[in-house]
């Protein structure tokens, strides 16, 4: 399984239910990473999406308790049990955690690789994602040039799950 995210230097992931700062580039590489996948996420993530639907081309699956929540183009999940029996049919290279908070939080350990997109600065985050770099499972295998759009800097970090030696 994958993840997806894009956290500042605080590994902060939102604010007000939204993202930090708009990086065209990151949303352009989060649509080619995810593009065709599966997309696991939770509602309030959800609820941040233009219109409130599931994203186009992707097989999205919300994951929530309340029993009769529905949105457009989203297949609904209410337990991690019922979770894992919607994901048994795909490989788990196909599936993407894409937030947000607590999901990332409960998903994160069972996650192969993390595409992490690290912004340069602080952007006042009220929502946040584990410390990669200080969890000794997860190693940086891949970071790109630095990048930047609109004045905002940042870079591209691939994390692998380390391998048993």
């Amino acid at each position: 399984m994958n993840l997806i995210v894009a956290v500042d230097k605080d590994w902060g992931i939102g604010r007000d239910n939204g993202l930090l700062a708009s990086v065209p580039g990151d949303m352009a590489y989060f649509k080619e990473k995810t593009m065709g996948h599966v997309v696991v996420f939770g509602r309030k993530t959800l609820e941040s999406f233009p219109h409130q639907r599931g994203l186009p081309k992707r097989t999205n699956i919300v994951l929530t308790t309340n029993p009769d929540f529905e949105a457009e183009r989203c297949e609904i999940a209410h337990s991690e049990e019922e979770l894992a029996e919607m994901l048994a049919p795909y490989d788990s290279d196909d599936i993407f955690i894409i937030g947000g908070e607590s999901i990332y939080k409960r998903f994160y350990e069972r996650c192969d690789k993390l595409y992490v997109t690290k912004l340069d600065g602080a952007f006042g985050a009220d929502r946040f994602m584990v410390n990669l770099d200080e969890d000794d499972r997860f190693e940086v295998t891949w970071e790109s040039e630095p990048q930047e759009d609109h004045g905002i800097q940042y870079r591209f970090c691939l994390y692998e799950r380390k391998k048993d030696r």
